[in-house]
């Protein structure tokens, strides 16, 4: 293809497409200048700037001198199918553990999180009436599919995250922001040590900060990994938190949380 077809076609594509491609070659270069994207789609700097403050904006890029590299947080999240696998075992009864506090009729938010994910598959096989507000499109799939007469489900839609496979943005916190409910079942990135609850995803973590606001009670679920992890996003302190689930954590990260007032339930 010609440098001038090759213009043609990539003046073509709308904003969000034009995004996308440029979101694919930083996770797979690290970094793009404004000069590059000029000549590659055929835009002026303007628009190649634009382009790169959205993404930044998203989480998935941040902005440098003439330029952009990837967020490193957003390089570094798994998909919604990978994280599945991690820590699998963990997040079993953790999902358990968490079902058990939900009472029949309750309204419980659902975050994006494998680990919630986990606890609405629980609370789905034991039968529990509950209904499901979540922005997470795996637990929509989930209770649709699932043969749960006792289940409603409302979905928080926005704009898609493909990378968590959730809905995301100012008409998902608008949607948030109608609702109450009982719970919330939600992780996170990371826990660091002064008890800030992180996310890799500025949107995710409006999202969660959200659901915490609008919930009588918040469960946090987090597995020993959480503690050594953080992401580039503060969602809330843990004192906001009414209840802390803990599997495969060491006494040293468990005892601080203890200390400061939290209720924090082993797993076992």
């Amino acid at each position: 293809m010609r440098e001038a077809d090759h213009i043609d076609t990539t003046r073509l594509l709308v904003p969000a497409q034009r995004r996308e491609l440029i979101a694919a070659r930083l996770q797979s270069t690290g970094s793009v200048t404004v000069a590059e994207l000029e000549r590659e789609f055929g835009t002026s700097a303007m628009t190649a700037r634009r382009d790169l403050h959205e993404l930044e904006r998203q989480g998935r890029a941040r902005r440098t001198h003439g330029g952009a590299v990837v967020a490193q947080t957003t390089r570094n999240e798994d998909s919604f199918r990978s994280r599945l696998e991690q820590a699998a075992a963990a997040k079993e009864r953790l999902g358990a553990a968490a079902a058990a506090h939900v009472a029949d009729g309750e309204a419980v938010f659902v975050d994006s999180s494998t680990t919630a994910y986990a606890a609405v598959k629980f609370l789905l096989a034991v039968g529990r009436r509950l209904t499901v507000l979540t922005n997470s499109i795996p637990v929509m799939d989930l209770v649709a599919q699932t043969d749960a007469p006792n289940a409603s489900l409302i979905g928080l839609s926005g704009s898609l995250r493909a990378a968590t496979r959730s809905f995301v943005g100012p008409q998902t916190i608008d949607a948030i922001g109608r609702h109450f409910a009982d719970k919330l079942i939600f992780s996170v990135k990371g826990v660091t040590p002064d008890g800030t609850l992180t996310e890799a995803d500025a949107l995710e973590a409006e999202v969660k900060a959200a659901m915490v606001a609008r919930a009588r009670e918040s469960l946090l679920l987090v597995d020993g990994s959480k503690f050594e992890a953080t992401g580039l996003n503060a969602i809330t302190g843990v004192d906001a938190i009414g209840l802390v689930l803990v599997a495969d954590a060491a006494r040293k990260h468990i005892t601080p949380l203890r200390r400061r007032g939290i209720t924090v339930e082993e797993v076992g």
